[in-house]
């Protein structure tokens, strides 16, 4: 991202989030603060039909929201396991921690100290009041590591957590995903992570290249390039290395089968970059 400026892109997918509760009926993630997190202005040009409706468009809406919808059915699962600390890294306006629904669940929030400003901004503006189980922990990574950070927000660092890492990876280097990974199961062999990443455009036919183009071509002009891809069995390899040994990873058909399944309207993904992925060191129902 551009240096003092919020995340273009995390603007992007608050959007294409609260467009799903627009015009997708049923919704497959319901986020009722979604329409506020982004204005009125914003809204009202949802709820007027301007949002584009082109394939790639809709693809794109029904994976956010299956991405999101995801990551909290493993907040779910977390918290049946006894998980009381929930990280989001790159929380850019994502809207969990304000209607989190588990008492005893305490919420960190790490993003740039830029967007994480902007953030609670918006909060502010739209009237969404910061419960006392959330915590912000602005982490500048050029200056300092994650567990810093979130140490100085008052995260137990060897007590068990869950993360959740969302339209991150594809911005930064394989060697700072991994070591990412690598410190969350570190801190706690409790500990689990959901996330999505991005196939390699050389794996990828020749439709989806196309759609892949255009996105990188969007992000880069935003100023935050894609930089990190992975094959699936190349990267389940590196976390079962790593010690995650119950890895679940979904492609376009999966989260379709789970998500989108005989829907009137039609709406899936319909195409294969990017993937979710769940992780954990023992399997636990």
């Amino acid at each position: 991202m551009l240096e003092g400026r919020p995340s273009a892109t995390a603007w992007r997918v608050a959007v294409r989030r609260a467009a799903h509760q627009v015009l997708d009926r049923p919704a497959v993630f319901e986020d009722p603060l979604a329409l506020a997190m982004i204005g009125a202005d914003e809204a009202a040009k949802l709820a007027s039909g301007l949002e584009e409706l082109s394939p790639s468009s809709r693809s794109l809406r029904a994976f956010l929201a299956a991405r999101s919808r995801y990551a909290e059915d493993q907040v779910a699962r977390a918290v049946r396991r006894g998980v009381r600390q929930y990280v989001v890294l790159g929380a850019g306006l994502d809207t969990f921690a304000y209607r989190n629904p588990y008492p005893d669940l305490r919420v960190f929030e790490v993003d740039h100290p830029a967007t994480q400003e902007w953030k609670r901004r918006r909060l502010d503006t739209a009237r969404i009041s910061v419960p006392d189980s959330v915590a912000f922990a602005p982490v500048d990574f050029s200056r300092e590591t994650l567990d810093v950070g979130l140490a100085r927000a008052g995260f137990a660092l060897h007590e068990s957590a869950f993360f959740s890492w969302l339209g991150v990876t594809p911005y930064l280097t394989r060697d700072t995903v991994l070591a990412t990974f690598q410190l969350i199961i570190t801190l706690s062999a409790e500990n689990g992570v959901v996330f999505d990443y991005t196939l390699p455009r050389s794996a990828l036919g020749w439709l989806d290249r196309r759609a892949f183009d255009a996105l990188a071509r969007r992000v880069q002009s935003a100023g935050e390039p894609f930089q990190g891809f992975f094959q699936p069995d190349e990267l389940a390899e590196e976390l079962r290395r790593m010690g995650f040994l119950e890895i679940e990873d979904f492609d376009a058909a999966k989260i379709n089968s789970r998500y989108f399944k005989d829907r009137a309207d039609g709406l899936c993904v319909k195409d294969a970059l990017g993937r979710l992925i769940s992780a954990w060191r023992t399997s636990w129902r």
